[in-house]
């Protein structure tokens, strides 16, 4: 028997503090509580169906239900439940997949250190450089440069790499030893420049940042291939190889946040593959077990790795959830039905090309929509007044819009007045139609009652 929705609503007041959540507000307006999942959609108590278009939060890539990640939980969890890394110790299911994932990037990525999230792998990142650069008898070479609103996740060093003012404004960050530069977003610098300018000059303050600081106090350059919670930001084509060729240049470390955009987000296993650039080092978590169950970490490159393995001593880090054996049979398990249902083809050839028209044809019907930007399975509506020109922030159109859409039967996420989307890989042309017909809804109430 399921529980009263206001019953479940006070015990969740009094007892849960929710992440990222104005508690008062919430306290106020009482939290929507997520009963099932099947395939791209959600249930909510009170029956309401939702087309799930954020993937959970960009993590279920496979969709909800898949029956081979649960099976592989439940097997697992009979066999042997938990055992840690710690203490010259491992599990099969720890080894078999870091295996797999070093297999994923030909090797060159060759070894893999797990986490529990995304966060603690880019904890993990600050380390792993700084233990790098002092085996390599540059102790001085410790500063990580990033961009402003970036995200890079919530504990006090991953939050620090990110750029998000009101976390930094919070917690009295960053921490010592990490810097910021722009974000390629052309859409928000308002420029009358071509893309592919834009692109290398946002690349070029990295270099001016690192001549700036001396090229021998810097460690690494961190940055999402496509900018996930910042609004869905995708770089012009120049970006990245430009970033990569100045790392190289100057001899540091180029650190890839695939946490959002890994396992076929971009329609391959990671989008430093697309995008055209080689990492010394990849963040992953979310959909490596498609958020089944929690499972972060670290790619990395043979670079780094073999100056750990070369009589460096002991590393000092590690988390007591290390390679867990559940995540790892699950990620697995997930891995495998990415694979056995083409969904990286699939997205590439034939679910990005058939939403992107229907994406940028929201642009055309919309005086609302100033830019419709898709990549992969990843996209962004920016609501405007007119043209570019932003409404007043007191009028939270994109709150409203975000609250509009689940009122429609439709899951979208409002970052400021800029919508996105990151559907399930699995999603179907006639799933996309129906996304598609309840966001053009969506978009004539938002405009007949703010434009």
């Amino acid at each position: 028997m399921m529980s009263d929705l206001t019953d479940l609503q006070r015990r969740d007041r009094e007892h849960h503090l929710h992440p990222f959540t104005d508690f008062k507000a919430l306290g106020a307006r009482g939290t929507r509580v997520i009963s099932r999942g099947d395939g791209i959609y959600i249930w909510d108590h009170e029956g309401r169906q939702l087309l799930d278009g954020m993937s959970g939060l960009w993590c279920v890539n496979v969709g909800y239900g898949q029956r081979p990640l649960i099976d592989a939980a439940t097997r697992q969890l009979e066999t042997l439940p938990y055992y840690n890394s710690f203490f010259q110790c491992t599990t099969e299911p720890a080894i078999a997949l870091a295996e797999r994932l070093a297999g994923l990037t030909d090797e060159r990525l060759s070894h893999v250190f797990f986490t529990g999230s995304g966060s603690e792998a880019n904890d993990t990142q600050i380390r792993l450089v700084r233990r790098y650069w002092q085996l390599n008898g540059k102790p001085e070479k410790r500063t990580i440069i990033s961009r402003t609103n970036a995200y890079h996740g919530s504990t006090i060093g991953a939050a620090s790499l990110g750029g998000m003012k009101p976390m930094h404004e919070q917690g009295e960050l960053p921490i010592a030893g990490i810097v910021h530069i722009d974000q390629p977003y052309h859409f928000g610098a308002q420029t009358n420049e071509a893309p592919e300018d834009f692109g290398l000059r946002v690349a070029s303050q990295l270099e001016e940042k690192i001549l700036a600081l001396g090229a021998d106090a810097v460690a690494a350059f961190i940055g999402e291939p496509v900018q996930g919670a910042g609004g869905v930001i995708i770089p012009p084509a120049t970006y990245w190889p430009e970033v990569a060729r100045i790392c190289r240049a100057h001899d540091i470390l180029l650190i890839a946040d695939e946490v959002i955009t890994g396992f076929g987000r971009l329609g391959h296993w990671f989008a430093h593959q697309r995008l055209g650039f080689e990492p010394d080092l990849v963040t992953f978590a979310k959909g490596v077990t498609s958020g089944y169950i929690p499972l972060g970490g670290v790619l990395v490159g043979k670079r780094v790795s073999q100056v750990l393995a070369a009589d460096g001593g002991e590393f000092a880090h590690g988390f007591t959830y290390s390679g867990h054996p559940v995540a790892c049979a699950v990620g697995l398990a997930n891995l495998q039905v990415i694979e056995d249902q083409e969904l990286l083809a699939n997205v590439r050839e034939e679910i990005e090309p058939y939403l992107c028209a229907g994406w940028s044809a929201l642009a055309d019907r919309h005086a609302i929509v100033g830019e419709a930007r898709l990549l992969g399975l990843m996209g962004a509506l920016e609501l405007v007044r007119q043209g570019a020109e932003r409404f007043d922030k007191s009028l939270n159109v994109g709150e409203r819009c975000r609250d509009l859409c689940i009122e429609h039967g439709l899951v979208m996420r409002a970052v400021g007045d800029t919508m996105i989307i990151a559907p399930p890989l699995i999603i179907t042309r006639t799933q996309i139609d129906e996304l598609l017909e309840k966001v053009d809804r969506v978009l004539t109430h938002v405009a007949d009652q703010f434009a």
